[in-house]
């Protein structure tokens, strides 16, 4: 049966006063009445394991996880999904052994063979003390690390028994560690999965047999706004923004999310006048009727690169068709079309008639190097109206386009097959199609409306 909490009015006024009156930085809401269990403290059932070999077992009320030897990691994992929660529990771990609670999690067939992935509230307990830091588990890395929360740090409580408090609310993830507050991060990648505990792989060399325990695992996913707690912490925002490792990495923006900066038409000397929008973090090629650069045209970087990767996510509408282009040389095409230059096509396979066409069989399809090579068929394109994300690799003439986090082509340009295939393809009149040492990075006007977001790339020196 739901439980629901009631405080009398007098003893609500004494805490919201003494909230404003010390500045209290921890969470207030010290009673648990509405939270219900989603761990029934006898068995594992509702739940079930992912991954690695290292074993989970229920003994005094508490999920004991123990790591064995030369296995990856493994996670215990709730039946359901869950979207928006406020989720409690308290763990205990050694000195030295890694582990986290995954929230709004998956394991995808499509995505690295069933591998989980997503969010991670850390545990950590060693001298990094990054217990309550928000990671993202086989995707970006590091979203909200401690290192500017020396109060979060300290409130590790080693060799003993930890409490969190997480908040996932819309696309707010908050994070408490023993009340001290520890992660703030508003990022939209993942809105529903399941919750899971981890044991962290150790290795050949690792120690097997130590313990991770969990208890008093309880939430709740209604009325949420009644009990979510403000948090006095700045919010890491992701959208166009670098992410921690993404800054340690050396990956810069390549369009700062409000301006038109470092980008101009690709047969104009500045930006277009008509047929692009920046709102809301946001840049759109609106719908002109579905021509090739009959609107406001193609843009291009101001800057030209040869070895780099970039990432771009995008959303289509649909039957909508646009591409990312590389290796752009500007003065090529001159008259009517788009501008010339490899292309990470963006397209509605379902809709758009492009899907059957191309010199090579499927080399229209989304994620193709267009009218070249085929995408891999098993790819997964988010629905329509959700972003994705490419991700184009070129490194001393390697080049790799990966969708949503998975590899779905490669080739050598300039090897013999490549050069094979551009001489069978629309390109074979173009001179050195392909080959240019460096070029412009390309977003196309197709007539359709997509939009753009979190442009960044990384460059070889």
């Amino acid at each position: 049966m739901k439980r629901h909490f009631f405080t009398s009015l007098p003893t609500f006024k004494i805490i919201v006063v003494l909230s404003i009156v010390l500045g209290s930085t921890s969470c207030e809401d010290t009673s648990k009445d509405h939270l219900t269990p989603i761990f029934n403290g006898e068995n594992l059932d509702g739940w079930h394991t992912i991954g690695g070999e290292a074993t989970y077992k229920v003994e005094n009320g508490e999920i004991i996880g123990t790591t064995v030897a030369n296995t990856p990691n493994t996670f215990l994992a709730t039946d359901s999904n869950y979207s928006d929660f406020i989720l409690e529990l308290d763990f205990k771990t050694d000195s030295v052994s890694n582990s986290g609670v995954q929230i709004r999690s998956n394991s995808l067939p499509w995505y690295r063979d069933g591998m989980v992935h997503g969010y991670q509230v850390e545990i950590d307990p060693s001298k990094r003390a990054w217990s309550g830091g928000l990671y993202d588990e086989k995707r970006r890395k590091w979203l909200n690390p401690l290192v500017d929360n020396p109060a979060a740090q300290k409130a590790y409580k080693p060799n003993d028994w930890n409490h969190f408090r997480i908040e996932a609310i819309g696309d707010t993830i908050k994070t408490w560690l023993n009340k001290v507050p520890a992660a703030y991060v508003i990022d939209d990648m993942t809105a529903e999965g399941f919750i899971a505990l981890q044991v962290h792989s150790i290795g050949k060399n690792g120690k097997p047999d130590v313990e991770i325990k969990w208890r008093n695992i309880e939430f709740i996913t209604e009325n949420l706004a009644q009990y979510s707690t403000p948090s006095p912490l700045t919010p890491v925002v992701t959208k166009n923004q670098l992410t921690y490792d993404e800054k340690k990495a050396g990956w810069e923006m390549l369009w700062d999310g409000e301006t038109t900066k470092g980008w101009r038409g690709a047969k104009l000397e500045t930006f277009p006048e008509k047929g692009w929008e920046i709102k809301d973090g946001v840049l759109s090629v609106l719908a002109s009727g579905g021509g090739e650069s009959t609107a406001g045209g193609d843009i291009v970087t101001e800057k030209m690169y040869d070895n780099f990767e970039v990432k771009v996510d995008f959303k289509i509408t649909e039957g909508a068709n646009s591409g990312i282009k590389y290796y752009v040389d500007t003065e090529l095409n001159k008259g009517e079309g788009s501008s010339i230059g490899l292309e990470f096509q963006i397209l509605d396979d379902e809709r758009h008639p492009d899907a059957k066409l191309g010199s090579h069989e499927g080399s229209r399809t989304v994620g193709s190097l267009y009218d070249l090579i085929q995408a891999d068929t098993s790819k997964h394109m988010h629905p329509i109206g959700e972003w994705n994300t490419a991700h184009i690799v070129s490194k001393n003439n390697q080049v790799e386009h990966w969708l949503n986090g998975v590899k779905i082509l490669e080739y050598e340009r300039g090897s013999e097959d490549f050069l094979q295939l551009v001489s069978e393809s629309k390109y074979k009149d173009w001179p050195n199609f392909g080959l240019l040492e460096k070029g412009n990075i390309l977003l196309q006007d197709h007539g359709d409306l997509v939009s753009f977001r979190n442009i960044k790339i990384k460059t070889e020196n």
